[in-house]
């Protein structure tokens, strides 16, 4: 007679960190952690560090659709080749960090040159252009960090989208960050040639 397991294989918990921990995890426990916990959006630092992003509100998530909606329509629209990609995906960049920026464009050379290992379920790859869109749980100077973290690895435009003080900080390779007060759009530039992004839904 066969008898059904009283206890699962795996369990559930609840656990709440301290803010002054770290925990720090090789990356392959890191797609094993994000394996097993596809509801949370996980990303690891260079260093092993793992974070935690808790889910956005409606407010920040309705934005951040807006983005990777304009992104998206672009790219079947115009038929740039190259790959864009939503917020809910990571990338190891070249440091050995796992981060998932809120949109994200690959162009078409880069992401050929990969092998289908590298693509694998994290690419191994900084994007050639990365949206960072702050939240209110969200604190400046960690976006900061990590925007300039993707210039250093290989992005070569990033825009951080702060919705609470209307402004816009363009990152570009080799230039000083600008400072963009309340603009009306923001243009992707030669990396992505046409791409102009409407900026009042964002603002609401």
């Amino acid at each position: 007679m066969v008898q059904t397991p009283t206890k699962p294989e795996t369990e559930t918990l609840l656990l709440t960190l301290p803010t002054t921990l770290k925990l720090q995890v090789t990356q392959a426990q890191f797609e094993a952690l994000a394996a097993s916990n596809r509801d949370l959006r996980l990303e690891r630092t260079a260093k092993g560090e793992l974070m935690v992003n808790p889910p956005t509100g409606w407010e920040t998530g309705k934005q951040n659709w807006s983005i990777s909606g304009e992104l998206y329509l672009w790219w079947r629209n115009t038929g740039q080749p190259g790959q864009a990609f939503d917020s809910s995906t990571g990338f190891i960049l070249p440091n050995g960090a796992n981060l998932s920026p809120d949109a994200a464009w690959i162009n078409q050379d880069s992401w050929d040159a990969l092998t289908d290992e590298q693509k694998g379920g994290f690419a191994n790859i900084c994007p050639d252009f990365v949206v960072e869109l702050r939240s209110k749980s969200d604190t400046l100077k960690s976006l900061q960090e990590k925007m300039q973290e993707y210039i250093d690895n290989g992005a070569r435009l990033g825009w951080l989208i702060d919705p609470q003080n209307r402004t816009v900080a363009v990152y570009r390779v080799g230039l000083e960050v600008e400072i963009l007060s309340n603009p009306s759009e923001l243009s992707g530039e030669e990396v992505l040639p046409g791409f102009i992004l409407n900026l009042r839904r964002v603002w609401g």
